[in-house]
């Protein structure tokens, strides 16, 4: 077997193995609140998880080929920036899942590219286009997804304000079921899309294919990753985002999951890739201070947002040290 052909195989592992860690770290945020408002069994949470986000890869391919061509120029990298970029994502992930905190693998996906791309090419390899649409999907998940929860809930509240609690349950028991399926649906059309984008660039590094093209059976195979991944290792972070961050009812979860799915489908219909992480989170903490800023446990989310800071350089870093490792025996 050809030694290119040996190290395709290795780095298109590592792409599934990076889709696993996402499936565990990233994907729960998708059922996170509908099982912490227990309107769901992790087990029904998890399968429909795992259908919606399949559903939702098929969707477009715009985001996978925002971050298969749109990130760093294909001419000025080779398959070794890319298992260099994978790696980093594992390593860094890895280590934010064992301590149950929500990493954002689009921007773990984005910041290794860029790194391990800079390693192979130098600042001429990125491409700016594709980081504007980055810097509108930061814009997107961050305050997007928080004011469109806040002013769902705010209308909730108000229709609502002489329905008695136990029916506003009864009611949002049932209608979170729909915004859990948009959610998990946006999930897989963006998140979900962002590996198969890097699938899809390795082969055309490696010359399989002769230009940028997502074939079915990668959307199909990378969704199916995602999927185990998050129901083997999804419980710690569906805790820290349903359970730690704030107290959710039903109705809070609706409004969460809505504006979350919201923000996500916009972007992923202009090709932005998105951290579906950031704008679940930051939709859970409108809905929280809708009711109080009190009612936010600011000291878990600190401990998020430090994690969101720290995927950036951490994982740039780690990826340009071993693709330079790379490149110097490749």
């Amino acid at each position: 077997m050809e030694a290119n052909t040996l190290v395709l195989i290795f780095v298109l592992f590592l792409i599934l193995w990076a889709e696993f860690v996402n499936g565990a770290t990233d994907a729960p945020n998708a059922i996170a609140t509908v099982v912490s408002t227990r309107v769901l069994s992790p087990k029904k949470a998890v399968l429909l998880a795992t259908t919606l986000n399949i559903i939702g890869s098929f969707s477009g391919t715009a985001v996978a080929a925002t971050i298969g061509k749109g990130i760093v120029r294909t001419e000025a990298i080779n398959l070794y920036t890319v298992g260099a970029a994978m790696i980093g994502i594992i390593v860094w992930s890895s280590l934010a899942w064992k301590y149950g905190l929500p990493t954002s693998e689009s921007h773990a996906l984005i910041s290794g590219l860029a790194g391990a791309g800079l390693a192979s090419g130098g600042p001429n390899v990125l491409l700016w286009d594709g980081w504007q649409k980055v810097i509108v999907g930061l814009f997107f998940s961050t305050f997007l997804g928080f004011a469109l929860a806040y002013i769902i809930f705010v209308i909730i509240a108000w229709i609502f304000r002489n329905t008695g609690i136990s029916r506003v349950r009864r009611i949002f028991g049932r209608m979170q079921l729909l915004s859990a399926a948009f959610m998990a649906f946006s999930h897989g059309s963006n998140d979900g899309q962002k590996f198969i984008g890097a699938f899809s660039l390795a082969l055309l590094l490696s010359g399989i294919t002769k230009e940028f093209i997502v074939p079915s059976w990668v959307i199909l195979l990378c969704a199916a990753v995602m999927g185990i991944g998050t129901s083997i290792g999804g419980w710690r972070i569906i805790k820290t985002m349903g359970m730690k961050l704030t107290k959710l009812e039903p109705q809070h979860g609706f409004a969460a999951e809505t504006a979350a799915a919201t923000a996500i489908e916009i972007a992923t219909r202009f090709g932005i890739p998105l951290s579906t992480t950031h704008t679940i989170n930051t939709s859970i903490m409108g809905v929280g201070s809708v009711q109080s800023l009190s009612k936010v446990r600011w000291l878990v989310a600190s401990n998020i947002v430090i994690a969101w800071i720290l995927t950036f350089p951490i994982c740039g870093l780690i990826s340009f040290i071993l693709a330079k490792i790379f490149l110097s025996f490749g």
